[in-house]
């Protein structure tokens, strides 16, 4: 976890106690809160509360997808939305990451089959999640 944290990011830890001006600025109003900024200082992604450190992973690979999703990185971004939704399915972030794989895909390619697989996979994989009811319009 420490190495891969420090590989992709540069980690900052705040204290409440400490810098209330920060959090005020993030709108963090729980903790521990975890935002990955962009290089811009842009917010990217948002976990609040503690995770077991599967999904904590994911979330930090959804994060970086994310990251490269906003900058029009979509082979890159789609990649990195695959490592979570394939190779971390149980994790609380597989489902979102299954969605924005074929939304990158789509970005990358401008063919639509790529909503529709991704749809599908979230329709037959995590059928009670949001990201599946948000995909359901590209099954029609």
């Amino acid at each position: 976890m420490i190495e891969f944290i420090n590989e992709h990011f540069v980690p900052a830890q705040v204290h409440i106690r400490d810098q209330k001006a920060v959090f005020e600025r993030f709108g963090a109003s729980w903790t521990p809160t975890q935002i990955i900024l962009d290089p811009q200082g842009e917010e990217q992604h948002r976990t609040e509360g503690f995770l077991p450190a599967e999904d904590f992973l994911a979330q930090l690979e959804l994060g970086l997808g994310k990251m490269e999703f906003h900058e029009r990185h979509f082979s890159e971004a789609e990649r990195m939305f695959r490592a979570v939704c394939d190779g971390r399915p149980d994790s609380g972030g597989a489902p979102e990451a299954c969605y924005w794989a074929g939304v990158a895909a789509y970005k990358e390619t401008d063919d639509p089959k790529h909503l529709g697989a991704a749809g599908a996979l979230l329709t037959q994989r995590y059928p009670a999640s949001e990201w599946a009811r948000k995909a359901s319009v590209w099954l029609h």
